[in-house]
C-alpha cells in the first residue's frame, strides 16, 4: 500500500475527531436530544479508529529495519574485552555494558559515573578446551 495513502488516513481520523468534538459540544448545550451525545462519542470512536489505522499503515510500509553494524555489540573474536579483543575481561561496568580487560580498565575507570562487578564471561580462544570436550565412555 502507498505510504500517502496512510497520511490521507491520519488526516481523515482527524477530521472526523474534529466534526466529532463539534457533536459533542452541541450534545452538551442542547439536553433535549439524546442522540446527538451517542452519535459523537461513536464518530470519536470511528475517528480515533482511523487515525490508529493510519499509523499503523505507516509503520507497516516503513517495514522492519535492519541494525547498522554500530549499533550492534562488539564481538570478541579471541579474547573476552569488548574494547581491545585481546584479553580476558576482569571486570564489567554496568553502566556502559562493557566487559573489559585490566589493561581497558584503567582507561575506562570512572568512580563517580560507572558501576563494577566482577566479570562472568569466560575468555574464547576459537579451540575447544578440555572441559568442553565431549567425554567418550
Amino acid at each position: 500500500m502507498p505510504e500517502h495513502t496512510s497520511s490521507w488516513t491520519i488526516g481523515a481520523g482527524s477530521v472526523i475527531v474534529l466534526f466529532s468534538l463539534c457533536l459533542l459540544a452541541a450534545a452538551v448545550t442542547d439536553r433535549s436530544d439524546q442522540g446527538l451525545l451517542a452519535i459523537a462519542a461513536s464518530s470519536f470512536s470511528i475517528g480515533i479508529l482511523t487515525i490508529a489505522c493510519g499509523i499503523y499503515l505507516k509503520a507497516r510500509a516503513l517495514g522492519p529495519r535492519k541494525p547498522d553494524l554500530d549499533e550492534t555489540p562488539a564481538k570478541s573474536k579471541t579474547g573476552g574485552c569488548e574494547r581491545c579483543e585481546a584479553e580476558a575481561p576482569v571486570i564489567h561496568c554496568r553502566v556502559h555494558h562493557l566487559h573489559l580487560c585490566g589493561t581497558c580498565l584503567a582507561e575506562h575507570y570512572d568512580f563517580r559515573s560507572c558501576a563494577y562487578v566482577p566479570s562472568t564471561r569466560k575468555p574464547t580462544t576459537g579451540k575447544p578446551t578440555k572441559g568442553m570436550a565431549a567425554k567418550a565412555r
